[in-house]
């Protein structure tokens, strides 16, 4: 009985409270144990704060990353400078460089906010030699680097990978995995002999490779040519690969102010319909992409792409562009009209222009930055910007085994993934087929020729320059005419 007793009356109690409640006198609160949406948002090694909008790579914040590689590279760059040219010898491309950066710094290093690191640059003799190809100065890699703090691009990519942007629009620096330094490090001796035959490519264009080493994380970032300035709009961008199996926006990127549509969404916004090129564009253009497919093909690399983005013309720049007037001598004070790399704009990129001598200049001064006339299927004329992308990816045992699995539900021709030989030939031909037609009649101009003008103004420009100080000169010394 009294055990009886004992549990009488235990549905008179209040009931317990779930584990995330708790219950005060007669009210029950909820505890604040999980958050109505995700705080942290999770790409590959990324994550983003949803609240504060803080991103971290491995645990350290972009800022402290951006800051350690503007460190890091002025020191290598500056370094390797005060060493004499010789030529660059099969060893060179295994050679990784190191220096540590303690934050009150030391006799060589200057203290800093970024918390302790240890940089390593990797191939430096190498990379400095594809640096002179393109005509990059040690002092302007330098300085478009550190003058300004790096902008962060907020597109992460699928990787999760971090980008960053320099303040002239030159350069873009992305974060990589371990096998896709190892792959590019493997890979360059074989650029080497490329961009030393073929500098007018449109492959990526890779200026250095480094790695800053915190807390025991490797971050390694590649320096590559940016394809796409900031101070022209882009009305479309396109990542097309020439396959179809989801080659499709997703709805979050839809939404995106300045979405990057792919293959499928290319036949749907065209209505199948491909963009117009001028004869002479269209043949120097599909020449480089067979010319460049060859070179990949060759190390086995596949499921790359082909980035493009389309700039509407104003009534101001199509009738710029009809006078085939670059009013280079106007917009040489304005740095947005600048690239300091010879073969950057996709002008110069396709096109072997006139004999009138490239290496001349210091700068290159394209109409808004040298991008290719065209027209679109509705007789729009537009500006094209494009370059091959993402070609760190070799046919290796995991792109075999997912190609395998993916063609075991959907046509194995139609998915991303394929043997790099067929990539190749399948990308070429969407490209050639489906992207761009040949225009033999257009009253779009002739990009040579705008190149050849701009180039001959920018001589006669310099020549007038140096006429003009050869008689200061003659004036200071008393010689009078």
């Amino acid at each position: 009985m009294a055990d009886e007793e004992q549990f009488d009356g235990l549905d008179e109690l209040p009931s317990s409270p779930s584990p995330d409640t708790i219950k005060v006198g007669s009210t029950t609160m909820s505890l604040p144990t999980k958050l109505k949406g995700k705080k942290i948002k999770k790409k590959g090694h990324r994550r983003e704060n949803n609240i504060t909008g803080e991103v971290t790579f491995k645990k350290s914040s972009s800022e402290a990353i951006a800051g350690a590689l503007q460190l890091g590279i002025a020191h290598s760059v500056g370094k390797l400078s005060e060493r004499p040219d010789r030529d660059v010898l099969m060893q060179d491309f295994e050679v990784v460089e190191l220096i540590d950066f303690p934050t009150k710094g030391t006799t060589l290093t200057p203290p800093h906010e970024f918390g302790e690191f240890t940089f390593q640059s990797y191939a430096p003799l190498a990379m400095r030699y594809f640096r002179d190809i393109f005509d990059i100065s040690v002092e302007g890699y330098i300085h478009s680097i550190i003058h300004e703090p790096l902008t962060a691009i907020g597109n992460p990519g699928a990787s999760g990978s971090l980008f960053w942007i320099t303040h002239d629009d030159e350069f873009i620096i992305k974060t990589v995995d371990n096998k896709e330094a190892e792959f590019l490090m493997n890979l360059l001796p074989g650029y080497f002999m490329n961009v030393q035959q073929n500098p007018r490519t449109l492959l990526p264009k890779f200026y250095g490779l480094y790695c800053v080493k915190k807390e025991r994380k490797h971050i390694r970032v590649v320096v590559m040519n940016n394809l796409l300035p900031r101070d022209v709009e882009m009305h479309y961008k396109f990542d097309l690969k020439g396959s179809r199996y989801k080659r499709k926006a997703n709805s979050k990127e839809q939404q995106k102010k300045s979405p990057t549509w792919k293959d499928l969404d290319f036949e749907r916004i065209f209505d199948s319909k491909r963009i117009s090129l001028v004869k002479e564009s269209y043949n120097a253009m599909i020449e480089t992409i067979k010319r460049d497919c060859l070179v990949l093909n060759s190390f086995s690399i596949m499921d790359y792409s082909f980035l493009i983005g389309v700039h509407k013309c104003s009534v101001g720049e199509i009738a710029s562009m009809e006078s085939m007037s670059l009013s280079a001598s106007n917009s040489r004070g304005n740095s947005v009209f600048k690239r300091s790399a010879l073969y950057s704009s996709p002008m110069e990129q396709v096109f072997t222009g006139s004999q009138v001598n490239l290496q001349l200049s210091q700068h290159k001064v394209d109409q808004n930055w040298g991008g290719i006339p065209a027209l679109l299927p509705d007789g729009t004329q537009v500006l094209i910007y494009c370059g091959i992308i993402d070609i760190l990816q070799c046919y290796k045992l995991l792109k075999r085994t997912e190609h395998f699995f993916k063609s075991l539900y959907t046509n194995g021709e139609e998915i991303s993934v394929v043997r790099p030989g067929f990539y190749a030939e399948r990308f070429q031909d969407f490209l050639k087929n489906k992207v761009f037609i040949p225009q033999s009649k257009s009253s779009l101009p002739n990009p040579s020729q705008i190149l050849e003008q701009g180039l001959e103004e920018e001589l006669e420009d310099k020549l007038s320059k140096e006429a003009a100080k050869s008689n200061v000169d003659h004036n200071k010394n008393g010689t009078y005419f």
